[in-house]
């Protein structure tokens, strides 16, 4: 068990401790990119990740975790080799398929494993616990690695992206570490089985459904606020010098939260942490638009703590209702859910910043959050008490 955990820390670490992010953009306009080009690179990336989210999952339940693990993060760092060695559009365009496409082997197959894992040693009680450590070390890497890539930046352009070629390599050997545990081997009909799948999550299911839906909810919720913290740091006309700082405390505030997810919702059950969860969510939405003064980074604190115990209670929630031959496809279509749902919302909220005003889109997106998170929140209270009866 400690050899399965360790490694899934390796893969979420290979992943997670990005130190291109700072500078991507300066990396593209240097070989001559322009806004409408990067904007282009990152929606095949998206739709990558989209249309391979649910597949992905489904092959990691019948193919093998640990297969998808290793092809993941095989891929990962073959795109980062892409980018080191090479300067042109259509080969960042290859680099940000095989990084979409590497993502999505990733997600689910890794959750998926690490509760199989706790369950093989019945030890499922913790898993939690592990859940919450994974999220802690990926934010911790994503807050340092910005402080290590824009020191890297000084000196090229190019080494940041040397770097995260050796740093995505360590996830293979970690990958190939991994022991498997209940796959549930080839099928004569993927397609139907996708579908038998999809339909039993999201319709014969009525309290996984509710539960996909809800967590799927928050997690393009605080994905959005991820997207607001820039545009509100501009807007209190906040040092350039700070970003980096802010971001980093932000992402060490999800890991430290993320670390005592277990034991929050030992305490206070599932109704209750699901209803916290929502309210401090939306809440802080509704609490940012008012407060759009330096008092606001106190607000975006609190919503982050919230976030950090928020993913990784949620998702074991939908494991604790999953088959096991199903989880990682059950957790990808988690994942689709956020993904589609931030698609959707994105866009609008964006468009009502730049014609009103910051504070009407975050306004807007309280609104958006809440009431249909209530409402699946509602239909969960209802099909649990149903269930006790």
């Amino acid at each position: 068990m400690n050899r399965n955990i360790l490694a899934l820390y390796l893969v979420k670490l290979s992943k997670w401790f990005s130190l291109v992010m700072p500078i991507i953009v300066l990396f593209y306009e240097k070989h001559g990119l322009g806004l409408h080009d990067v904007f282009i690179l990152k929606s095949v990336y998206s739709v990558a990740a989209v249309t391979l989210e649910i597949p992905s999952g489904y092959l990691a339940d019948v193919w093998g975790r640990k297969k998808c693990l290793v092809s993941g993060c095989i891929l990962f760092f073959i795109g980062y080799l892409v980018y080191s060695f090479t300067s042109s559009f259509t080969a960042f365009l290859g680099a940000e398929l095989l990084l979409g496409i590497g993502q999505t082997l990733v997600n689910g197959a890794d959750s998926a494993l690490l509760y199989d894992t706790t369950v093989h040693y019945k030890r499922e009680n913790e898993y939690l616990k592990y859940e919450g450590r994974i999220t802690m070390i990926g934010n911790f890497a994503e807050a340092f690695a910005g402080i290590f890539g824009g020191l890297l930046a000084v000196y090229s352009l190019r080494f940041p992206f040397y770097a995260q070629a050796c740093v995505a390599f360590i996830g293979i050997p970690a990958a190939f570490a991994l022991q498997e545990f209940n796959t549930k081997g080839k099928v004569q009909s993927p397609v139907a089985e996708i579908i038998r799948i999809i339909k039993y999550s999201l319709f014969t299911n009525r309290q996984l459904c509710c539960n996909i839906m809800y967590s799927g909810i928050i997690g393009a919720a605080t994905l959005t606020m991820a997207w607001f913290v820039q545009p509100v740091l501009m807007y209190l006309e906040t040092p350039t010098s700070w970003f980096g700082v802010i971001w980093t405390v932000l992402n060490l505030i999800v890991g430290v939260a993320a670390l005592y997810s277990d034991k929050i919702e030992h305490r206070l059950g599932m109704n209750k942490m699901n209803l916290l969860i929502l309210v401090c969510i939306a809440g802080g939405y509704l609490a940012l638009a008012y407060n759009l003064t330096y008092w606001g980074l106190a607000i975006l604190a609190l919503f982050y703590i919230v976030r950090g115990f928020a993913t990784p209670v949620l998702k074991g929630y939908i494991n604790q209702l999953t088959f096991s031959d199903m989880r990682a496809t059950v957790l990808s279509i988690r994942n689709f859910v956020i993904r589609l749902m931030f698609a959707g919302a994105a866009p609008f909220v964006g468009w009502l910043n730049d014609m009103y005003s910051l504070k009407t889109a975050l306004l807007a997106s309280a609104g958006i959050i809440f009431i249909p998170g209530l409402i699946f929140l509602l239909l969960s209270f209802e099909v649990n008490h149903k269930k006790e009866e």
